[in-house]
C-alpha cells in the first residue's frame, strides 16, 4: 500500500531500507504472526510424518538433479515436443521476456492472467508486457493484492504476508470505493468476482513451474486457489516460465518432493491443487489451450554448477528459510529489494545478478548466520555457509576500508622507530580514555567497536 513505510526498493541503500522496516511495528506483527503459524504447522509436520527421514531423500534427490541438469533439460524439451509443446531455452531474461512479448503482439493479445510464479518476477515480465501495451492480470489473490498496491511480493508462498485483513480492505476501498468488509470471506468473494471477467478475457495465460518431470515432459503446478488451473486452462495459449533447476527425472522423485513441498511452505501434508500440464489440448479433448510454450530460464543458473555455491540450485521454493530466519521476520521481503528475499534471496539475488552488483554486496551481510533456515530447509541447503562465502567476496566500502588501514598498519609497523612511538601512544590513549579498568567509548571509526562491548584498558581486567 502506498502509505505504508516499507516499499519494495524503497530507500537508498540497504540499511535504510532495515531502518524503516524495523521502526513499523504493523509490519513486524504480521510476519511475526504468519511465522508463528507456520512454525505450529511445521512442528507438526515433524512429529508426524517423518518429516527429517524424507528431507535426506529429497537432498539426494535434488544433488543428483543439479548434477545431471544439462542431460535432464534434453530429455524435457524433447518430451514436452513430442507432446506437441514449443520448448525455448532463453540465456538471460531479457531473452525470455522479449520471446513472451514477442509472442503477445504476433498473437494481438490485449490482456495476459497469470498465477504466481516467482520467475516472471525474476525477468521482469509484467513490466515487458506492460511497456508492449498489454494489460497484465495477477490472478493469485496474494499477487493481485500487491498488483493493486503497486508492491513486489514479500514471500515466496505467501506475497503479501506483510498485510493483514484491515490493510487489504482499505485498499480494496480505495480501488473499488465500494464498502467492502475486512472479514476474510468478504474479502476472497470481492477478489473473486473482479477476477472471473479477466479469466474469461485473456488472451495468454502465464504460470510458473514448480517441477518439471523430465521423464513425461509433465509441468507440475502446486497452488491453494485454483487460479493457476484456470490460467492454464481457459485462455488459448500457455505459456509456462521456469527457472532452469526446476526440474526432476522422473515420477518417482517428483511424487516426493511434492508430499515434501506443503510440509516445509505451509505446515500441511497437501496442497488444495497439484496441475499436471502434459500438452497443449489434443484431438478429441474439450478443454486446456491449443498452444503450449514452456519458457526455461538460465539467468545464471547453470554457471552455478560445480562452483562452491551449487547447492543454492537445490532449492524447491518452498519459503521455508524466511519464516525461520530472525531477519526477514523483522524487516520482511520487501527491504530486499529483490523477488527473492529472506536467506535463499540472499544467496541466490547476489548470484544471478553477479558478483559485481549493489546486491550482491549487501544482501548477503543481511543475516545472523543463526543456521535457523538450514534446519528449515526440506532440502537441506547450508544457507548460513554460502552467506558467508558470499560476504567473503563481496566488495563492501568497510572492506575497500579495511583493506586501505591494513596497508596503513602494515607500513606503520614494519619500522622500529614508528613501532615505538606508535606503542607508547597507544598505553596513553588507553590511560586517558580508561575509567576504572575499561573503556567505555572510543573516539573517531572506532566508536562503532565500543556502542555495543567495553575494552579493557588494564589486564588483567578488574
Amino acid at each position: 500500500m502506498t502509505d505504508r513505510p516499507v516499499t519494495y526498493g524503497e530507500g537508498p541503500d540497504l540499511r535504510a531500507r532495515s531502518a524503516r522496516a524495523t521502526a513499523d511495528t504493523v509490519l513486524r506483527g504480521n510476519l511475526t504472526s504468519s511465522a508463528a503459524s507456520w512454525a505450529k504447522g511445521r512442528q507438526r509436520m515433524e512429529d508426524e510424518q517423518g518429516f527429517s527421514a524424507m528431507r535426506d531423500r529429497a537432498r539426494v534427490i535434488r544433488r543428483e538433479n543439479i548434477r545431471r541438469l544439462p542431460e535432464l533439460l534434453d530429455a524435457l524439451e524433447a518430451r514436452v515436443i513430442a507432446n506437441g509443446g514449443t520448448v525455448v531455452r532463453a540465456a538471460t531474461r531479457d531473452e525470455a521476456t522479449e520471446y513472451i512479448v514477442r509472442l503477445a503482439r504476433r498473437e494481438g493479445a490485449r490482456v495476459v492472467a497469470k498465477s504466481k510464479s516467482m520467475a516472471t518476477e525474476e525477468i521482469k515480465l509484467n513490466e515487458a508486457l506492460d511497456a508492449a501495451g498489454v494489460r497484465v492480470v495477477e490472478t493469485d489473490l496474494g499477487e493481485w493484492i500487491l498488483q493493486l498496491a503497486d508492491e513486489r511480493p514479500s514471500h515466496i508462498i505467501a506475497p503479501a504476508v506483510h498485510m493483514n485483513r484491515t490493510e487489504i480492505a482499505e485498499l480494496f476501498r480505495r480501488e473499488s470505493g465500494e464498502d467492502v468488509p475486512d472479514d476474510r470471506e468478504a474479502l476472497i468473494a470481492y477478489a473473486r468476482r473482479r477476477l472471473r471477467e479477466d479469466f474469461a478475457a485473456a488472451d495468454i495465460g502465464v504460470s510458473g513451474v514448480n517441477l518439471a518431470v523430465a521423464e513425461t515432459g509433465t509441468l507440475c503446478i502446486v497452488e491453494n486457489e485454483g487460479n493457476a488451473r484456470l490460467v492454464t486452462a481457459l485462455p488459448r495459449i500457455h505459456v509456462a516460465v521456469m527457472g532452469a533447476e526446476r526440474i526432476v527425472a522422473d515420477w518417482d522423485e517428483a511424487a516426493h518432493i511434492l508430499q515434501l513441498l506443503p510440509m516445509a511452505a505451509i505446515g500441511d501434508d497437501a496442497t488444495t491443487y497439484v496441475n499436471l500440464v502434459s500438452g497443449a489440448r489434443r484431438d478429441g479433448e474439450s478443454d486446456g489451450p491449443e498452444e503450449l510454450h514452456l519458457v526455461i530460464v538460465d539467468g545464471g543458473r547453470l554457471a552455478l554448477r560445480g562452483s562452491p555455491f551449487e547447492e543454492a540450485l537445490h532449492c524447491i521454493r518452498c519459503g521455508a528459510c524466511l519464516y525461520s530466519c530472525p531477519m526477514w521476520r523483522t524487516v520482511g521481503g520487501q527491504t530486499y529489494d529483490s523477488p527473492y528475499s529472506g536467506p535463499i534471496g540472499a544467496v541466490i539475488t547476489p548470484l544471478l545478478e553477479g558478483a559485481t552488483s549493489e546486491r550482491a554486496n549487501e544482501l548477503p551481510f543481511l543475516s545472523s548466520l543463526c543456521g535457523a533456515c538450514h534446519d528449515a530447509c526440506p532440502v537441506g541447503i547450508p544457507l548460513h555457509d554460502l552467506l558467508v562465502r558470499l560476504r567473503a567476496r563481496a566488495d563492501t566500502p568497510a572492506k575497500r576500508r579495511r583493506r586501505r588501514m591494513a596497508r596503513l598498519w602494515s607500513v606503520f609497523w614494519s619500522r622500529p622507530l614508528l613501532y615505538r612511538t606508535g606503542v607508547r601512544m597507544s598505553r596513553l590513549g588507553i590511560r586517558m580514555l580508561g575509567r576504572r579498568g575499561w573503556i567505555r567509548r572510543l573516539p573517531g571509526p572506532a566508536r562503532a567497536w565500543t556502542e555495543v562491548r567495553d575494552l579493557p584498558s588494564e589486564w588483567p581486567p578488574r
